[in-house]
């Protein structure tokens, strides 16, 4: 699985998605704080209630090197799910992301600790931390449905989930339509016949 998910790294989200039809697609509202951010990695799932963040900080000592946290909380965007020390922590943990239908707050110290986050946007108020909440149990984040485990890609055009019993084959099929796609770049390239012909040929389909 390492090496799919160190292959799926080179995979552009939107590949990703029209292999699964666009199923498996976050709300297109959640997006990279840099244009740079590229993930992929297994799911972490986190559930928070709206405006608290207590089992956020749980599974800081239960995911592992390289997973991405999968926050769900309701796409609240009034409260910050987490801020700059709390991402700075997720920093440290070598952890691969942050994936959360919410928001986050400490925009420019975040962008500074240039750690992959995809969110909502940003917020000045402060989550509590009363619970309740839980961890790695499936969830839906942005309207796609995420188990533990599940392969988490995202860019600067998104946040696709690959179901994990299902990543070999995604990827392979991404692959190929990549390939495919340059073909397809390559023999119509500015010619206008060309281009002409390929829009006739879509059209008579």
């Amino acid at each position: 699985m390492d090496k799919i998910i160190n292959d799926l790294q080179n995979v552009p989200t939107t590949a990703i998605s029209d292999v699964l039809k666009g199923m498996q697609n976050v709300d297109p509202q959640i997006k990279p704080l840099k244009e740079s951010y590229k993930i992929a990695g297994r799911a972490y799932t986190v559930q928070l209630p709206v405006g608290d963040n207590l089992m956020l900080l749980r599974s800081l000592k239960e995911a592992k090197k390289g997973d991405i946290l999968v926050v769900d909380v309701k796409g609240d965007t009034y409260r910050a799910i987490a801020g700059d020390f709390v991402v700075g922590m997720m920093k440290s943990l070598e952890l691969g992301g942050l994936v959360v239908d919410g928001v986050i707050r400490d925009l420019i110290d975040i962008k500074g600790l240039n750690f992959p986050v995809f969110s909502k946007g940003t917020t000045v108020s402060s989550g509590t931390k009363n619970g309740p909440g839980d961890t790695n149990i499936p969830i839906s984040v942005g309207g796609a449905p995420v188990n533990p485990g599940d392969i988490i890609v995202g860019d600067v055009d998104g946040v696709v989930v690959i179901p994990k019993d299902k990543a070999e084959e995604v990827l392979t099929k991404a692959q190929e339509k990549i390939i495919a796609d340059d073909k397809r770049e390559a023999k119509v390239g500015s010619d206008r016949e060309a281009i002409i012909d390929y829009v006739n040929n879509m059209l008579n389909k």
